[in-house]
């Protein structure tokens, strides 16, 4: 995951919701980032072989039972963890494809896309990407909830055991999460809607809570509904003043 000045998104997300699970997080850094809380100034990847001495290291060093992955950089980077995966120094991940920043807007190349699509997502346990995501690895627009049925179901079709289209498809009085699972069953996972700008990391403490309940041994789906649970419970508990834009989900304090 990369590095946010902020502390509200990437590898201090992922950290900090694995610390509220009980699993202890480790973290291979794939890129520095300059942000302000209204837009992604500045991205560094960090060099392939770096990424891939950090992941030896942890591997050498622990039991790897859970791995989720969130901005890679580039194209080489997601190699490096496909490969990871592929020799089983890696278990199957929880990919969150993160290619666009908060505002919908595409950060990353059509290179790294093309690796996701055949490298890292048929590897993947699960994938979550957001409405922006799945529109831009799908190739469509979302206007409906149908259409994000059907971009969800497309986008199991590359090979992940289960897809997560986030974001609250439905900004009425519930917000509708999208699952795909293995079986290719379609299920809603519904809540009521946060209303609050203060959402920064929280797609990546989705896929982080969800790989946590895998670390510790629940079932693919229900790791997934419990990560749905536990964002919608700290939205409603992130209601920060005096902030210029959307402020981090307050993971430490139950709404």
């Amino acid at each position: 995951a990369a590095h946010d000045p902020l502390g509200g998104a990437g590898l201090a997300a992922d950290l900090t919701t694995f610390a509220v699970f009980g699993v202890h997080g480790t973290v291979a850094v794939t890129a520095v980032t300059a942000q302000h809380l209204r837009s992604v100034d500045r991205v560094e990847p960090m060099d392939s072989g770096l990424v891939a001495d950090q992941i030896d290291a942890i591997a050498d060093t622990f039991p790897i039972a859970g791995v989720k992955t969130g901005l890679l950089g580039s194209a080489a980077i997601v190699e490096v963890v496909a490969d990871r995966i592929n020799n089983g120094v890696l278990p199957a991940p929880v990919v969150d494809p993160v290619l666009v920043d908060g505002r919908g807007h595409r950060f990353v190349g059509a290179e790294i896309e093309r690796a996701y699509r055949e490298r890292l997502l048929p590897a993947a346990v699960a994938i979550t990407p957001n409405l922006g995501e799945a529109s831009l690895l799908a190739g469509r627009p979302l206007a409906s909830v149908a259409d994000v049925d059907a971009v969800a179901d497309q986008l199991a079709g590359l090979g992940a055991s289960n897809v997560v289209v986030t974001g609250g498809s439905d900004r009425g009085a519930t917000a509708v999460d999208v699952l795909v699972r293995a079986d290719g069953t379609i299920d809603h996972l519904e809540s009521p809607w946060i209303d609050t700008v203060h959402v920064r990391g929280s797609g990546c403490t989705f896929a982080a809570a969800t790989a946590a309940g895998l670390a510790r041994g629940e079932d693919s789906v229900d790791a997934i509904r419990q990560a749905k649970a536990f964002v919608t419970d700290r939205l409603r508990a992130s209601q920060w003043a005096d902030l210029d834009g959307a402020g981090p989900v307050a993971h430490w304090i139950s709404g």
